[in-house]
């Protein structure tokens, strides 16, 4: 019986490290392909994070806003202005041409949101990893997260740094449905 057991767990663990190893290999060369250039190249998001960093927002007062934020309605004024502003318009753009997208939500260089193409369930992000490893202190970086199910599908983040002259500014993030990645 244990050694059943034991069979049953190393292939278990053997057949998710072999597909999970093939799934990350390949959504590494997606982001580098489609998804990086994005935070490298886009005008209106790049914009959108320098206008929101020049602001100069200290953390008090985004966790402050944080605070507000967590469990509003999504036509609470604050949090309406930034999934209506111009660069949310355009990241839903982005969404309606590209099937494998979900959701995009772009950072500022503390974490906090610029624009959404749908509604967070908080402002601040820069206490998670999506944030954390692809500003990755203004060195920018790939982040790709671990795929999970979500209402019966499998999903994945994946975060690419906003660019500007060699240095990351800020952070995009992109719901990513893996099935539908070419």
């Amino acid at each position: 019986m244990k050694r059943t057991v034991l069979i049953l767990i190393a292939t278990v663990f053997c057949t998710t490290m072999i597909f999970g190893a093939a799934f990350a290999e390949v959504t590494g060369d997606f982001a580098n392909k489609e998804l990086a250039p994005i935070g490298q190249k886009d005008k209106v998001i790049r914009k959108a994070v320098m206008a929101q960093n020049e602001k100069g927002f200290t953390m008090d007062y985004i966790m402050m806003m944080d605070k507000g934020w967590r469990g509003q309605p999504e036509d609470t004024y604050f949090i309406k202005e930034i999934r209506e502003n111009k660069c949310s318009d355009h990241l839903r753009d982005i969404i309606s041409k590209k099937p494998y997208l979900f959701e995009i939500f772009v950072m500022d260089n503390q974490g906090a949101n610029v624009c959404m193409s749908g509604t967070t369930g908080d402002y601040m992000q820069g206490d998670e990893d999506k944030w954390q490893k692809s500003f990755n202190m203004g060195n920018g970086q790939i982040f790709i997260d671990l795929p999970e199910e979500e209402d019966g599908k499998m999903v994945q983040q994946v975060s690419v740094p906003v660019m500007y002259k060699d240095e990351a500014i800020g952070a995009i993030t992109f719901g990513i449905y893996p099935d539908k990645v070419d």
